[in-house]
């Protein structure tokens, strides 16, 4: 089953631009799979998708650039706020810029982040302290601009 909706979204990405996890997600009901929001972020993520200003791609897909962008790049494009409560952090993004913003910041493995939840224009970074969250809301805040 699964590997048979792998499949199908390498085939629905083939043949045309999906601009977010909802647009697949319809597009894969129509070839009939149906899955949850959960099953597809898992998906996306075993099949090393990525997601830029046109939407989801595949792996290996040539670009404009020859590599997938810095996290840097990401945060400069799409974070437009970044906000802290207490050992939490919230970056406010434009629209569909969250999941990208996300994926970057779990690909860092930077000390300071347990983890990240993304929507689709809000990201909340939990991270182990208040003294840590601050220092990543520093640096979150210099990259935005």
């Amino acid at each position: 089953m699964k590997l048979q909706r792998h499949s199908a979204i390498r085939e629905v990405l083939s043949s045309g631009n999906v601009a977010n996890q909802d647009d697949l997600r319809r597009k894969l009901a129509a070839l009939g799979h149906t899955v949850t929001q959960a099953t597809l972020s898992r998906d996306i993520r075993e099949l090393n998708l990525s997601k830029g200003p046109n939407g989801y791609r595949l792996p290996n897909v040539p670009t404009t650039d020859d590599d997938l962008p810095e996290t840097f790049d990401v945060l400069k494009s799409f974070g437009l706020e970044v906000r802290q409560a207490q050992n939490l952090i919230v970056i406010i993004t434009t629209t569909g810029g969250a999941q990208p913003i996300a994926a970057n910041i779990d690909y860092e493995d930077w000390p300071e982040v347990v983890g990240t939840i993304a929507g689709d224009d809000t990201v909340l970074i939990i991270c182990p302290d208040d003294k840590r969250a601050a220092t990543l809301r520093g640096r979150i805040a210099t990259y935005i601009g």
